[in-house]
């Protein structure tokens, strides 16, 4: 308990945050967490406990909705002050996650009547556990629906719920000294929970908050095993392996006063596992016969002496679990009146079954109800299971709520039952696609073979296949969908067959597989007779999405052209805006800029005209806009795409998008500097696709995070080395333009570690002996790495070949940033022959260049570089205004260069600064301040407490007096005309 004692005391964010208890079932582990919960209260901290279930594996967000349960609602009512913050904190992760429990079901705020199963049952999933209201996981004023006052609606983002749940915690934990959230039987956590978990383990709250969770390690799953090994490994998470109790604590705590040949007997037969020990203790009460030799049969032998009557409530609290309420139990073990109180007196006296909150009923521990519940008849198991649903159904219950009692009493096909589990997995398909997956499966397990059920079985099948990939099972999706595709044939006009195909491809490609991709595409394309002209647009675009990951887009151009061709004949306006941001990405990587720029524009055009459930859909299409209008220089653009795919992609997924979406709006934060929140960006990029496993989405995550961090940490900090060293590792032998990039990565943040022969072989490796693995759009600033490491190597000849090169590509393209990295390249060459006036030059039209596209962390870099050459005068005036951009946008690898080559002349006191962006008002200076910063109009609007339509309109004002015509633009203006500290 002192390791405990120690992490409580830090109420800091230094130090682990998440405790880890480990061990075998009895060892202690509960016991251990109940004395943490009772530390923490005794210390004033807030405590949230909460409990997996081994039967309710499948509930979404169960084991958080447990510990939510405990929630004051007086805290969470709508005021001012410390408590309007919490209610607004509060909101969405209880509407998120009571919608996932609860299947969508928001409870009425204005009356306090979930949808809920609030009639007197009390059970604790889907109301609180005094039986008060329903409606998911909040208090009675305003449930899971309007908690704070909020309109109910619909919350389908889970990684939003994620980040939202981290808010209230740190919200909480300010409404005293602090918060324990206690996590018991992690091992059982349904899948939705385990992610949560995993994302508050990476990211925890800013605040004092202590998450302490108790698992089984053997039983634990190898994902939550390895994320919690990653946070020891990190130092966020503590971990305490518990083992046997010494004979002598063993004995002295749970048996004072036991004979010794008694005791030792007794330790020795339980290997000092204190349940074990007990239940020894128990049934050894004469001391005349020998322990039992199996735990389970022990326990078994404690049902004995039991009467029918009290064996049947035994086992219907086992079934029910949380549910045990005395309603629903005398449902499932009838008997006379007033028998089952007689009968839950006598079980309790037994210390069988124990009281819990609003009445309801549990066994005195899980691992007795398993025993209890697998030992069970089997016929009296499926029928208790079956008036459970039952009961609940007409108590309103969810389906997600009754899913699991449905499931437990299917014995054949059921079509009624079906109906229930195909419910819950549709509800859950957005915010718990794991749980959707289950029940799907559920569902095919009993339907009926045979031509009857064959079309459903196929849909069934690609149902589940979309849920797999959502939750990131994309090689199960994907092996499913091969079946589909196998079973359904060519002539078949249902639709499956084309959806499967396209579907499968696009998990091949996120998996990696791009020739398998195509090839598989290709074929649907060749058969005969031709898929439908509307399958052959979605066919058309996903073949055309290969490229430019692993295809060359000049090999795919005259498909995507025809897909394009198509789309206008059928007049289809959604797939000629995909066709067409398709076209924009692909020119915009081969440098054909003029092209990629009208295909953009005109991408965009349509997609303006499209309905919102049209829009729903081209998260992606905005992603490649995003990616284009970065690679054409035109940053202001690059975030307005960014920023409405993330708007969708937050509301509907795929994740996988969501995560390209957010490191396209990273890249321009980093290339305008505006590092902190890139950093927030590219960290939750990277959290989702370690979830999809898609080897080459978080290999991009890594790189992309690798370069945010080394412009963001100080000179000497290792850390972007070690994560661009992962991003290389995990992008390993493929030849992929994100492969390529983590390469690329990798040489930058080897060249600020002082090791140019790693960044040259990185750099050549990502190159290949041709180039071509080097994206041309922007090989230049990759041949800036190399000429550096070049020149560091000594090797002027070859880095005046790199160099030559450099220049050439970026006078054709006629990039400004283009054009300032080739300038630093030559600048290095000219200052390693000792040219130096020269080299400061070719620096300061270097900044030149980076300043005419808005790319400040690159001008503030040239900056500096050409400070450390320049004469007295310019050299001051460079650095001073070097550091200044680099200050005011996070950069410290600059601030670090900065100090080190601060010129040695003493500069007089600068005059004083006129206040920057002369003529705006001070709400309008506040406003660009927060576009600097990177916030978008909401956050804007809601950090201000005004309307989103006030802040355009202030943006609108500031525009015009700026001159600037973008985002991206007036930030890098803000950032300029800020001084630096």
């Amino acid at each position: 308990m002192r390791l405990l004692d120690e992490v409580l005391a830090g109420r800091g964010t230094d130090g682990p945050r998440v405790v880890d208890l480990t061990g075998a079932a009895g060892i202690g582990k509960s016991r251990l967490l109940t004395e943490l919960c009772l530390r923490a209260r005794s210390r004033g901290m807030g405590v949230l406990r909460g409990r997996a279930t081994e039967y309710e594996r499948h509930t979404p967000y169960g084991l958080f909705t447990d510990a939510f349960a405990d929630l004051d609602p007086d805290l969470l009512r709508p005021g001012t002050g410390p408590a309007s913050t919490l209610a607004t904190a509060a909101s969405p992760v209880l509407r998120g996650i009571g919608e996932a429990a609860l299947g969508g079901a928001a409870g009425d705020g204005d009356t306090g009547h979930g949808s809920g199963h609030g009639s007197g049952h009390g059970q604790r999933q889907g109301g609180r556990r005094d039986g008060s209201g329903g409606g998911g996981a909040g208090p009675r004023e305003g449930g899971a629906g309007r908690a704070g006052g909020e309109a109910a609606a619909p919350y389908t983002d889970r990684f939003a719920v994620h980040r939202a749940t981290a808010r209230l915690l740190a919200a909480l934990s300010r409404t005293g000294s602090g918060l324990l959230i206690a996590l018991d039987d992690l091992h059982w956590a349904d899948p939705a929970s385990l992610e949560l978990l995993d994302h508050l383990v990476r990211h925890p709250p800013h605040a004092p908050v202590l998450i302490a969770v108790a698992r089984r390690d053997r039983q634990t799953s190898a994902s939550l095993t390895a994320a919690l090994t990653r946070g020891v490994d990190t130092g966020a998470v503590l971990r305490l392996g518990l083992g046997p109790l010494p004979e002598r604590d063993c004995v002295e705590r749970l048996a004072p006063g036991l004979r010794p040949a008694r005791a030792a007997r007794l330790y020795a037969a339980s290997g000092g596992n204190p349940l074990y020990f007990l239940t020894l203790l128990q049934q050894d009460g004469t001391g005349a016969r020998s322990p039992l030799g199996g735990l389970g049969s022990l326990l078994l032998d404690e049902l004995t002496p039991l009467t029918p009557a009290q064996r049947r409530t035994v086992e219907a609290v086992a079934v029910l679990g949380d549910h045990a309420t005395p309603e629903l139990l005398a449902e499932l073990a009838p008997g006379p009146a007033g028998e089952l109180d007689a009968t839950l007196r006598a079980l309790a006296l037994r210390d069988l079954t124990r009281p819990g909150p609003a009445g309801s009923w549990t066994l005195r521990h899980p691992v007795l109800r398993t025993v209890v519940h697998e030992n069970a008849d089997h016929r009296s198991r499926i029928r208790m299971h079956r008036t459970a649903a039952e009961a609940l159904a007409r108590s309103g219950a969810p389906a997600p709520v009754r899913a699991h009692h449905v499931e437990q009493a299917l014995t054949g096909w059921d079509p009624a039952g079906a109906a229930v589990l195909l419910e819950a997995a549709a509800l859950a398909s957005a915010t718990a696609p794991a749980s959707s997956a289950h029940w799907l499966a559920a569902v095919l397990r009993v339907l009926p073979e045979g031509p009857r059920y064959a079309g459903q079985r196929l849909a069934l099948m690609l149902d589940r296949a979309r849920a797999l990939s959502v939750c990131g099972e994309l090689q199960a999706g994907r092996d499913l969908l091969a079946e589909v595709i196998d079973t359904v044939p060519p002539h078949d006009d249902s639709g499956l067959r084309p959806a499967a195909v396209t579907l499968c491809a696009s998990l091949e490609r996120h998996l990696g597989r791009y020739a398998r991709a195509e090839a598989l595409l290709r074929r649907e394309l060749s058969r005969s007779p031709a898929p439908p002209p509307s399958d052959l647009l979605a066919l058309g675009i996903e073949l055309g999405s290969s490229a430019p990951h692993s295809t060359p887009y000049p090999t795919v151009r005259a498909d995507v052209l025809r897909t394009r061709e198509l789309a206008r004949r059928l007049g289809d306006g959604a797939a000629e805006a995909d066709a067409l941001a398709l076209m924009a990405l692909g020119e915009a990587y081969e440098g054909g800029l003029d092209a990629a720029a009208r295909y953009a524009d005109r991408a965009d055009a349509l997609l303006e005209t499209l309905s919102d459930r049209d829009l729903a859909l081209r998260g992606e299409s905005r992603a490649r806009l995003s990616a284009a209008s970065f690679y054409l220089e035109r940053y202001g653009e690059a975030e307005r795409h960014a920023d409405r795919g993330l708007a969708l992609a937050r509301r509907v997924g795929p994740p996988h998008i969501l995560s390209h979406l957010l490191q396209c709006k990273a890249n321009v934060l980093m290339s305008t500097c505006r590092l902190h929140p890139a950093l927030e960006l590219v960290e939750e990029a990277e959290t989702i696709a370690r979830g999809i496993g898609s080897p080459d989405l978080l290999a991009l995550a890594l790189a992309n995070k690798a370069q945010v961090l080394l412009a963001s940490l100080p000179p000497g900090n290792p850390e972007s080395l070690a994560v661009a060293e992962e991003a290389a590792a995990v992008a390993g032998p493929r030849t992929s333009w994100w492969a390529s990039l983590a390469w690329c990565v990798l040489g930058f943040a080897a060249l600020f570690a002082g090791k140019p022969e790693r960044a040259r072989t990185a750099m050549l490796r990502a190159a290949r002996p041709d180039l071509s693995g080097l994206q041309p759009s922007m090989r230049p600033l990759f041949l800036e790495a190399l000429v550096t490491a070049t020149v560091a190597g000594g090797d002027l000849g070859s880095a005046d070949g790199w160099a030559a090169l450099a220049t050439a590509d970026a006078q054709r393209l006629g990039l400004p940033t283009q054009l300032a990295s080739a300038l630093r390249s030559t600048a290095q060459l000219l200052a390693a022959r000792g040219r130096t006036a020269e080299a400061a030059e070719a620096y300061a039209r270097a900044a030149g260049e980076a300043a005419r596209s808005g790319a400040t962390l690159w001008e503030a870099q040239s900056l500096l570089l050409g400070a450390s050459l320049a004469a007295d005068g310019p050299a001051e005036a460079m650095w001073h205004r070097g550091r200044g951009l680099a200050e005011a946008g996070g950069a410290r690898l600059l601030t670090g260069l900065a100090d080190l080559i601060r010129p040695a002349t003493p500069s007089p006191p600068p005059p004083a600064p006129p206040p920057p962006l002369p003529g705006l008002t001070p709400r309008e200076r506040e406003i660009a301040a927060l576009v600097a910063e990177g916030l978008t109009t909401a956050a804007i609007a809601a950090r201000l407490h005004l309307s989103p339509r006030t802040v355009d309109t202030h943006l609108s004002h500031i525009y015009r007096k700026t001159g600037v015509t973008t985002r991206s633009a007036l930030a890098a203006r803000t950032a300029r005309a800020t001084p630096a500290p």
